[in-house]
Order: C-alpha cells, then sequence, then structure tokens
C-alpha cells in the first residue's frame, strides 16, 4: 500500500490588531481575490529570508 505524503502543517495564531486596519486589509485582499492568509504567509517568508518588511 502506498502512503500519501502528510499535508501542510498549519499553525493558528492570535494577536491583537486594530479592527479598522483588519478590516482594511481582508476587504484589500478580498478585492484582489487573495485570502488573507496567504498573504500573511508570504509576508512571514519574506521577513524571515531578508529581515525587511
Amino acid at each position: 500500500m502506498a502512503s500519501t505524503p502528510p499535508g501542510a502543517q498549519k499553525m493558528k495564531i492570535d494577536y491583537t490588531i486594530d479592527r479598522k486596519v483588519y478590516d482594511d486589509f481582508a476587504k484589500s485582499c478580498s478585492r484582489k481575490g487573495f485570502a488573507p492568509q496567504v498573504i500573511v504567509e508570504k509576508l512571514m517568508a519574506k521577513f524571515n529570508q531578508t529581515g525587511q518588511i
């Protein structure tokens, strides 16, 4: 029997973010067709690589 590779592990994070900032971010993501978690993951990866935002 062949086994399938495990799926990507996910982490739920809790941070306190200004409501207006979050709402604007979610609206912008929706308009561009992105999910907010994808943008946050990419920003985290970029920060880890370059140390810049």
